[in-house]
């Protein structure tokens, strides 16, 4: 790893304690994404991909990359198909509250082996780098919404500082468990 470790944000070096970087970072393009995407991504994120790359965190949480080698995790196709998705869901559900603000919209940055969604909440005039996370059930309405980062979110979540009433009581697990993913 060419950064020292005590360089990392906080919620970096967090994950950092939990899983030591696995091998030689990633580089990405992050140009083309973002013009797919239609927005920047937060430097946490772009850290945490460059570091670990598409990743899976206790059995449970797969962290989406784009370009991700187990194309079942591409960041950019998720984001398209739950754009997709969201927008014919909400022609009978009624969208979170966060949502409500015209230019609201969230964009996935993880999933879990059960289907909940973990996003983004993309708000207009909102940098990248303040964006703060969103967890939907899988099957069903119900959303949770926590005023941190991605990275923030994940390292919380794994050391048992941030409960969700969404994800499953068995996450995290004792010790913890970590793997890139891989081409299927």
């Amino acid at each position: 790893m060419s950064r020292s470790y005590l360089m990392l944000p906080r919620a970096l070096t967090r994950l950092f304690h939990i899983a030591p970087v696995p091998g030689e970072p990633r580089r990405k393009e992050w140009g083309e994404v973002e013009r797919c995407l239609g927005v920047g991504l937060p430097a946490d994120y772009k850290e945490l991909i460059h570091l670990y790359g598409g990743s899976n965190w206790d059995d449970y949480v797969y962290v989406l990359e784009p370009g991700c080698l187990n194309e079942n995790y591409d960041l950019v196709e998720w984001a398209e198909r739950q754009a997709e998705d969201l927008e014919d869901l909400w022609e009978f559900e009624k969208k979170p509250a966060e949502l409500e603000a015209e230019g609201s919209r969230v964009i996935p940055w993880a999933t879990t082996d059960n289907g909940e969604c973990l996003y983004w909440l993309v708000r207009p005039g909102v940098e990248p780098d303040r964006w703060t996370v969103m967890v939907n059930e899988a099957r069903g309405d119900r959303w949770e919404h926590f005023s941190v980062s991605c990275t923030d979110f994940l390292a919380s979540a794994l050391d048992g500082e941030l409960q969700s009433d969404i994800l499953s009581s068995l996450f995290p697990r004792a010790p913890h468990e970590f793997r890139q993913l891989t081409a299927v």
